[in-house]
């Protein structure tokens, strides 16, 4: 590289982190905090969501009695998600609106609490630090503006340490000292190691985290996705936006069929299914789009839920499926079908789902929507986003990221350290005065000359 375009790219680089470095830090710490939520919260959570079978013969109630069972122990709350797995001894998932849930025991209409409350507190507020640097109210727009801008700045920072860690010759000695740690070395000369060992061997994953963070983050970089692979962009940002699926106009009174049967012809054509989930149709003065239940995914840029309740173990960002009832994302009218996220057990991808939109007035299969229905372009954004938890590529993707994430604080930390060094230097320790008394005439003029 030319030396004067290295030295431009250099100080570039050095201004641009020394501006983000500080939310840089916040985005990668908190990101590693929240890499195995799923699965830690699944694990606490674990004895609220499962109970004793009841004894032989006790009717299992219905799914509509759930829900009311879930109303009465929460009155000011608005169901609007059911979640059911196949073990005997596993609660029913009801959610209630924007970030919370309740268990339902499928024969004695107990309610519990979600577990975990001091885990998901925590997780809770590393999100929030992690979108918009825990702002509220009108103040988080301007958080999550921050953190947008400066993750495409790390992305700058990532692609111009490339080119400036490049070496002029391609020797193993002369690419030693910035392949591996060294010992015994301290101050500036550690710092240096540190920041170019991390920063060369977490360079792939901290671009891929950083380039789909913006694809999550903005609407023309996610609607960039599909135009580069041929498709026309979707009217809503996300991974899953589907178009609503309408259903014939039933006979005047006509009434729907009961959750029940519904969820029956799911799991009819359902393989070794794990999980089901129906996202409940929600009354507009309810805030419309429901809420995120158990468990239920990140959602998309930011937002705390861009589908309904999430089955367990499920990933994050995972979009819910939409209920029949009043209209459709953007508004479409008339009846529209009940759609079912179907989590199986044999899948890939990992985060793969199938959609099942069903007649609600007929319990009839309409549509059945897969992984492999995707067009190309959905196909990509879906993987960027859940590459970006590091869930497509299971647990060890996500310990993969994690680590990264985690080298990223460090990267931040020596970079304010090399910086503070090349600002701020130390002053020289002059010389023990023994030392100066011990020495010839001449040399000591020389000394005190230099």
């Amino acid at each position: 590289m030319n030396p004067k375009l290295r030295s431009v790219l250099f100080w570039i680089h050095l201004v641009c982190g020394l501006v983000v470095g500080l939310v840089v830090a916040v985005m990668s710490f908190t990101g590693a905090a929240i890499a195995f939520e799923s699965q830690i919260v699944d694990w606490a959570d674990h004895d609220a969501r499962h109970a004793a079978p009841a004894a032989q013969g006790t009717p299992r109630l219905t799914l509509e009695e759930m829900i009311a069972k879930a109303k009465e122990a929460k009155p000011a709350a608005q169901p609007s998600g059911v979640t059911v797995s196949p073990e005997a001894d596993s609660m029913v998932t009801v959610a209630l609106g924007r970030g919370a849930a309740v268990y339902v025991h499928p024969y004695t209409g107990e309610v519990r609490e979600q577990g975990a409350q001091g885990w998901r507190a925590f997780f809770h507020t590393m999100e929030e630090l992690h979108r918009w640097l825990a702002a509220s109210g009108d103040n988080r727009a301007v958080g999550k503006a921050i953190t947008g801008v400066s993750n495409l700045a790390f992305l700058f920072l990532c692609i111009s340490g490339l080119f400036l860690w490049w070496p002029r010759k391609w020797t193993l000695r002369s690419m030693r000292p910035t392949l591996w740690f060294r010992r015994g070395l301290k101050g500036k000369a550690r710092d240096f190691n540190w920041h170019n060992v991390i920063g060369f061997w977490s360079l792939p994953v901290l671009v891929v985290l950083t380039a789909s963070g913006a694809v999550i983050s903005y609407r023309w970089a996610s609607n960039l996705i599909f135009t580069l692979t041929g498709n026309e962009p979707p009217a809503a940002q996300g991974p899953m936006a589907a178009a609503p699926v309408p259903v014939p106009t039933p006979a005047p009174g006509t009434k729907p069929q009961p959750l029940d049967a519904q969820f029956a012809a799911v799991m009819k054509q359902s393989n070794a299914w794990e999980s089901i989930t129906l996202r409940l149709a929600t009354p507009p003065a309810a805030g419309g789009q429901g809420g995120r239940g158990e468990g239920a995914p990140r959602g998309e840029g930011g937002a705390r839920g861009e589908g309904g309740a999430r089955a367990e173990g499920a990933p994050r960002g995972e979009g819910g499926a939409r209920g029949e009832g009043r209209g459709g994302p953007g508004g479409a009218k008339g009846p529209q079908a009940s759609a079912f996220t179907v989590r199986e057990q044999e899948r890939w991808p990992l985060f793969a789902t199938n959609t099942v939109s069903v007649d609600p007035f007929t319990a009839q299969t309409l549509k059945t929507e897969t992984y492999a229905d995707f067009n190309s372009g959905r196909k990509l954004r879906t993987w960027l986003r859940f590459l970006h938890t590091g869930e497509a590529l299971g647990w060890l993707g996500q310990l993969i990221a994690a680590l990264a994430s985690f080298g990223a604080v460090f990267l931040v930390y020596t970079g304010y350290a090399l910086s503070w060094r090349r600002f701020v230097p130390r002053r020289r320790v002059q010389a023990p005065a023994a030392s100066t008394v011990a020495a010839p005439p001449a040399v000591e003029s020389e000394t005190h000359a230099a």
